[in-house]
């Protein structure tokens, strides 16, 4: 445990060390303001809620969380860093979580700078704070998948850039594969058990569900598996370069 904390440690600082966080910072809150109060039509819209804030994080996050996640291990296989990291005295598992966390909670912070938005919707109405904090809650946990699938991504390949489109094209898929449209399209050829489990996988029908105030322990389970599973895979990623 002490492993994964100094690697935690020592990434996090890592992101304020130049001045790059704060600018993803601006940038994300920028972003999520924009979506939200123009695109969004907010006040057009005469409810105070904060579902169309929610609705734009997926879209969002396809870009920003692969952003962060891209240079978790490849720029620490590109500058050779990589190599000492594995000598030192850490479990693998403890560098792959503690890398894991400190992005995460990165993202956190970056996420929890928009409560400005929420004392907004109290200052207009009277919302359900209950359910914005479940809102608040699964962007959070779709924010940790986004990044351990980047995670693992990332360890694939020294080439930043290369890691950043691989991991939005994946994020892609997880996050449109409950669309209609896509259901339709497999549910052409495909027997109905796939097309359930394919449906199951969207990180939309998951992260709406926990929008709208109902947190289910089978979505909860869904994204700490996917986590899970996805980390797994980093590790067995970084062992394997490691080895070569």
């Amino acid at each position: 445990m002490n492993e994964m904390l100094a690697v935690f440690r020592r990434e996090l600082g890592g992101y304020f060390a130049t001045p790059l966080a704060f600018v993803f910072i601006v940038i994300f809150l920028f972003a999520m303001g924009s979506f939200t109060f123009y695109l969004g039509g907010y006040f057009e819209s005469g409810n105070a809620d904060l579902s169309i804030f929610f609705n734009f994080h997926p879209w969002l996050y396809l870009f920003l969380i692969p952003a962060i996640s891209m240079r978790l291990w490849a720029e620490e296989r590109r500058t050779g860093s990589i190599e000492l990291l594995l000598t030192l005295p850490v479990p693998l598992w403890a560098a792959v979580l503690g890398k894991f966390l400190a992005a995460w909670v990165f993202a956190g912070l970056a996420l929890a700078l928009t409560f400005p938005m929420w004392l907004t919707v109290n200052y207009l109405g009277s919302p359900d704070n209950g359910v914005i904090l479940a809102g608040y809650t699964g962007s959070f946990l779709m924010a940790g998948g986004y990044l351990a699938i980047g995670a693992a991504l990332s360890a694939a390949t020294k080439n930043q850039v290369i890691a950043f489109v691989l991991s939005v094209v994946v994020c892609f898929l997880f996050t449109v594969s409950g669309l209609p449209l896509v259901i339709d399209f497999v549910s052409g050829w495909a027997p109905q058990a796939l097309v359930n489990t394919i449906a199951s996988f969207s990180f939309l029908n998951r992260f709406q569900s926990i929008v709208n105030g109902v947190i289910d322990l089978r979505d909860l389970i869904y994204f700490i598996s996917l986590i899970g599973v996805w980390l797994a895979a980093c590790a067995i990623i970084v062992d394997m370069k490691k080895a070569g």
